[in-house]
């Protein structure tokens, strides 16, 4: 992955603005309908009685679930399922909107529209993958009681994990949130979000040079953690805003040993 931001798409024109509807107001009411979507994920790794842990990976904006899962081969030694689930939404990754036809694909957990529904629907998404995973498992032999069942996010995808450890039905022993914080809002509006993730170890992990994860940036995740009173860990290494593969062997070799 670039270590530069995926471009945001241009705003709308005068032309555009200029055909909106004028005049009186309009009576516009807004409505909502729950609909069945096929979601796609990608794995690496066979579910089978060797297997005892469990990572449920959230890709970063703009990228896809077969090509991010890819980072994580080094954990593939027949004791880990790897399990990356993709965005609901996709959209073109092109600066020119008009190259859409040239534009590679990538995928994105949410925006500011509609945001509380949105995260309801990919949290319900996840919890019915993570039932199936661990039907699949069982069936396989593993005894589904006794995986470790790590979560890591990657940049967006720190908070979408973040948010389905809370609110959803998953009970993970680690969450690593690489690249993005535990956003603020984590939890639904008065829950606890401290409660939810007790017994949970946080890592955290930022490249030095990474642009998203200023001092400033760093401080009030610090400040945040604190508020909550969750006990974590900080890992670094040099490089910007990216997986590293080096780091996650590492974290993972830490995490199966209990050195945490």
């Amino acid at each position: 992955m670039s270590d530069t931001p995926f471009p945001i798409a241009p705003a709308r024109s005068d032309a555009a603005r200029a055909s909106e509807p004028r005049g009186a107001p309009v009576a516009v009411a807004e409505h909502s309908i729950a609909v069945r979507r096929t979601a796609r994920y990608a794995t690496l790794g066979r579910p089978s009685a060797r297997v005892r842990e469990v990572w449920y990976v959230c890709h970063g904006y703009g990228q896809l679930a077969g090509a991010f899962v890819r980072h994580f081969d080094g954990l593939d030694d027949g004791t880990r399922l790897v399990v990356a689930p993709e965005a609901l939404s996709r959209f073109y990754v092109a600066a020119d909107m008009r190259k859409h036809a040239e534009a590679p694909v990538g995928a994105t957990w949410m925006t500011r529209e509609w945001r509380e529904a949105e995260i309801a629907d990919y949290v319900a998404y996840l919890d019915a993958l993570h039932a199936r995973i661990t039907a699949e498992l069982a069936d396989s032999g593993a005894d589904p009681a006794a995986l470790a069942v790590r979560v890591l996010g990657f940049s967006q995808g720190a908070a979408t994990a973040s948010r389905w450890v809370v609110r959803g039905s998953v009970r993970p022993r680690d969450i690593v949130l690489w690249g993005g914080p535990l956003p603020a809002d984590a939890g639904e509006p008065g829950g606890d979000v401290r409660a939810a993730l007790d017994g949970v170890r946080i890592t955290a992990v930022v490249g030095d040079r990474d642009e998203f994860g200023t001092p400033e940036r760093l401080a009030e995740q610090e400040a945040l953690l604190g508020r909550l009173g969750l006990a974590h860990r900080r890992r670094g290494f040099a490089g910007g805003h990216r997986l590293d593969r080096e780091t996650l062997a590492s974290l993972a070799a830490d995490l199966r040993d209990g050195r945490w």
